[in-house]
C-alpha cells in the first residue's frame, strides 16, 4: 500500500499524478462543494464537464450496433435472450414470469431470483420485441460509464480520467457482455458503478443506497453488497463512525439476503423445492484447482491489460473477489474463463480500483512507482484500443455488419409461416424470432406437451432426418415439413 505519511514528491524530479480534484471530507465524512460556501459567496458557475455523458451516448450507439448486428444476421448465441424475453412479456401483461424455454410452466424466479428484469415491462408493452431488451442492455452499459469516467477524472484530472473512461468502456468483459445477447446482469453494472464513485467520493449515504438494489438483480450479489458495505465501513471509520456502523450493517444484510434468496426465496417459486445450481459448487468431486491455467488466465486478463497490476494497492478490488469466488470454486468450466458475461460487473470494480490506486500513488516515496502511474492511464487505454481489434466491437468496421443478409429474411419468411399464439419447440436459432408472439419451448425439453410446430437450425446438419427426429420427440404425433430455408427446418403437426 502507498506510503500515506510521505511528503510530497517534487515535481520538477519525477511525473506526478495532478493532485485530485475530489472533494476534501469534512470532520463527519461529508465532502466539501460549491454549497459548503461561507454566506455571500456566489455559487461556483463552471460548465460542467460533459465528457462522461458524450462518451456514454458514443458507447451506446457501438453496444447497440454491435447487438442489433448480430440480431440481424441472426446470430443469437445462446436461449437466454428467448428466456428473459418470455419473463419480461409475462411482466408486460402483469403476469407471473413463466419462461416455458426453460420448460413448462417454470416461474423464472426459481430459476434465478432477478426481479429486477421486471422494470423493462412497460417499455417491452410498448416495443414487444426482444430488441428492446437489447438496446436496453446497450443503454444501462453505456450509462455505466458515467460514473466511472467522472470518478476517475475527479482523482486524476480531466484527461487520465477521459483516459480511464475509454478503457472500460472498451474492455474485454463489458464488450463480451454486449456480445452475449441479453442477461440481466446488464443492471448490475451501473449499480456498482454508481456505488464505488460514491465510495470515491466518501459520499458513504450514497454508495450504500446505490449498493443495495442489486439483491434484486441476482441471488449471488449479495454478497457483492456485502463486499460494498465492509469497503464503506473501512474508509469511514476514521471521518464518520454512523457511516462505518452503517456500512456493517448493509453488509450483513447483504449476506442474509443472499443467504435467503437461496434457501427460501428461489426454492419457494421452483417446482423441486430447491436452488438447481447448487451442484455446480463441487460437483462430481470437482476441487477449486481444477482449470486452474485458465483461472489464472482470467485473472491475468483482469488486472494486467485493464490496470496494469495497480489495482491491487487499491481495497475497492475487494468487491470483486464474491463474483470471482463462487465463478472459481463452481465446477462448470464456462464460469472460469473469459467468454460470456459474467465478467462485466468486474469491469467497474477493476477500473475504478485502478483511479483509486492511481489517486494513492502520487503520495509514493517510489520514483520508479510515481513515473510508472503517471504513464499507466496511457498505457491501458493503448492496450484497450489494441485490444478492440480483436474483440467484438471491431465487428462494427465491417460494412456486413449494416446490411441483413439474404438467408436471414429467407429464414424469416419461413419462421411466419408460423401463425401468432401458436405453440413452437425450436432451438437457439429460432426461438428468439418467436417468443414475442408464440409459446415457445426448448427442444427436447417440451415435458409431455406437444406443439403445433418444431422449428429447428439445423444448418450443421446433425439431423439427418428432421421427421425421424419430430417422432422420436413425439412418438405419439405426426410431423410434416412444411418450410426449409438456409439450413433451417420447420415442421407441422398433423392434426387427426
Amino acid at each position: 500500500m502507498p506510503d500515506a505519511l510521505a511528503a510530497q514528491p517534487d515535481p520538477t524530479t519525477v511525473p506526478s499524478i495532478p493532485a485530485p480534484v475530489t472533494p476534501a471530507p469534512t470532520h463527519d465524512g461529508r465532502p466539501d462543494g460549491p454549497d459548503e460556501r461561507p454566506p455571500g459567496r456566489p455559487r461556483d458557475r463552471r460548465p460542467r464537464d460533459r465528457a462522461p455523458q458524450i462518451l456514454a451516448a458514443l458507447l451506446f450507439v457501438a453496444y447497440a450496433s454491435l447487438s442489433l448486428s448480430r440480431y440481424r444476421h441472426l446470430a443469437t448465441k445462446s436461449w437466454d435472450l428467448g428466456i428473459f424475453e418470455q419473463a419480461v412479456r409475462a411482466y408486460a401483461r402483469l403476469q407471473a414470469p413463466i419462461a416455458d424455454l426453460k420448460g413448462p410452466g417454470t416461474h423464472i424466479l426459481g430459476d434465478h431470483f432477478s426481479p429486477v428484469t421486471a422494470l423493462l415491462a412497460p417499455v417491452y408493452r410498448l416495443f414487444p420485441t426482444p430488441v428492446t431488451l437489447l438496446v436496453t442492455q446497450a443503454a444501462l452499459l453505456a450509462l455505466s460509464a458515467v460514473p466511472v469516467t467522472r470518478a476517475a477524472a475527479g482523482l486524476l484530472g480531466h484527461r487520465r480520467g477521459l483516459a480511464l473512461g475509454v478503457a472500460y468502456g472498451l474492455s474485454w468483459g463489458i464488450q463480451r457482455a454486449v456480445d452475449f445477447d441479453f442477461h440481466e446482469i446488464c443492471f448490475a453494472v451501473p449499480l456498482i458503478a454508481f456505488a464505488l464513485e460514491a465510495v470515491l467520493a466518501r459520499r458513504w449515504r450514497r454508495a450504500l443506497l446505490w449498493a443495495l438494489p442489486l439483491v434484486l438483480v441476482k441471488e449471488d450479489l449479495g454478497l457483492t453488497v456485502a463486499a460494498i458495505g465492509l469497503v464503506v465501513a473501512v474508509r469511514a471509520r476514521r471521518s464518520s463512525r454512523r457511516a462505518a456502523w452503517c456500512g456493517l450493517a448493509v453488509a450483513v444484510f447483504g449476506v442474509v439476503a443472499a443467504a435467503v434468496t437461496l434457501t427460501l426465496v428461489i426454492p419457494a417459486f421452483n417446482s423441486a423445492d430447491s436452488y438447481v445450481y447448487w451442484d455446480k459448487l463441487g460437483e462430481s468431486g470437482g476441487s477449486p484447482f481444477d482449470g486452474i491455467g485458465t483461472k489464472l488466465r482470467t485473472l491475468a486478463w483482469l488486472l494486467v491489460p485493464t490496470t496494469g497490476l495497480l489495482a491491487l494497492r487499491s481495497p475497492l478490488l475487494l468487491v470483486a473477489l464474491p463474483t470471482l469466488g463462487w465463478r472459481f470454486v463452481s465446477s462448470d468450466q464456462h464460469y472460469w474463463g473469459t467468454d460470456w458475461h459474467y465478467s462485466a460487473v468486474l469491469m467497474p470494480v477493476v477500473t475504478l480500483a485502478l483511479a483509486d490506486a492511481l489517486s494513492r500513488a502520487r503520495y509514493s516515496t517510489r520514483p520508479w512507482l510515481r513515473s510508472y502511474a503517471f504513464h499507466l492511464p496511457t498505457a491501458v487505454v493503448a492496450a484497450s484500443l489494441a485490444l478492440t481489434t480483436s474483440l467484438p466491437l471491431s465487428q462494427l468496421t465491417e460494412p456486413d455488419a449494416y446490411r441483413k443478409p439474404a438467408r436471414v429474411a429467407a429464414v424469416e419468411r419461413m419462421l411466419n409461416l408460423i401463425p401468432d399464439g401458436a405453440s413452437v419447440e425450436a432451438n437457439t436459432g429460432p426461438s428468439s424470432r418467436l417468443t414475442s408472439r408464440c409459446r415457445v419451448f426448448w427442444v427436447g425439453s417440451t415435458r409431455g406437451v406437444t406443439p403445433d410446430f418444431i422449428a429447428v437450425d439445423n444448418t450443421s446438419r446433425s439431423i439427418r432426418d428432421v421427421r425421424a427426429y419430430a417422432r422420436q420427440l413425439h412418438p405419439r404425433a405426426e410431423y410434416d415439413v412444411t418450410g426449409a430455408a438456409q439450413g433451417y427446418v420447420l415442421l407441422k403437426r398433423q392434426r387427426r
